[in-house]
């Protein structure tokens, strides 16, 4: 699904260079559920954002599923990411003054769906992440985690091949942090997406299928449960 070949990334920063990412190399099966995890510099947020067509490599190439996105043009790019790619963020990046139910049918406007499939997929997804009866209201009105399970339903929604999650239980307790990757595991063994995680949590990295561990830029192991 995803191949990532030899990316090198340098940040610079008045007369500081950040080499972030240092030749890596990755290839991501269709349906995993993994965990690049290291701590903060260590390249994984780099790595998710150069897969999603958020950031750009300074040599190295990305293909999902056989499709360059490294070649693309921006406004191929965007079209790529909108139509393939799903987004969870640890500050969840809702739009405050839109409702739950207008926070993902969001997602299904942009592509250009119709209205009555957008309400349809909409509630259902609002239904699957357990948000019924909760469609009206706009974030301030819910709680952390239900903010983050609306940013899951907006992600979904579009049944995306990849849905790429950065830190997403950074903002949660414990035990709402458990429920949202438990929603997590289901989506993806229901939708057969492709979850690939950023992270730093322990508790992430202790329900991925596969843990990679970056350090300085580079690959430290890759492990498989």
């Amino acid at each position: 699904m995803i191949a990532i070949r030899d990316l090198h990334k340098t940040y610079v920063a008045g007369d500081t260079e950040v080499r972030a990412l240092r030749g890596v190399s990755l290839d991501i099966e269709k349906g995993e559920f993994i965990s690049l995890a290291g701590p903060s510099g260590s390249g994984k947020t780099t790595m998710l954002n150069i897969v999603g067509c958020i950031d750009s490599a300074d040599k190295g190439n990305v293909t999902i599923d056989g499709q360059s996105v490294m070649n693309l043009k921006k406004d191929d790019q965007a079209a790529f990411r909108r139509d393939n790619l799903g987004f969870v963020f640890q500050s969840y990046n809702l739009i405050p003054v839109l409702t739950a139910f207008e926070n993902v049918a969001f997602s299904l406007n942009l592509m250009g769906v119709g209205d009555a499939e957008t309400k349809e997929r909409t509630m259902a997804i609002l239904k699957e992440v357990g948000l019924e009866g909760m469609e009206n209201r706009r974030p301030s009105k819910l709680s952390g985690g239900q903010q983050q399970r609306v940013a899951i339903a907006r992600a979904i929604v579009k049944d995306p091949a990849i849905l790429l999650a950065d830190e997403p239980t950074a903002n949660l307790d414990s035990n709402t942090g458990k429920e949202i990757l438990e929603l997590m595991k289901t989506l993806n063994e229901k939708h057969q997406s492709t979850f690939v995680f950023a992270t730093h949590d322990p508790m992430v990295m202790d329900f991925a299928g596969r843990l990679v561990q970056l350090h300085d830029g580079e690959i430290q192991s890759d492990e498989r449960r």
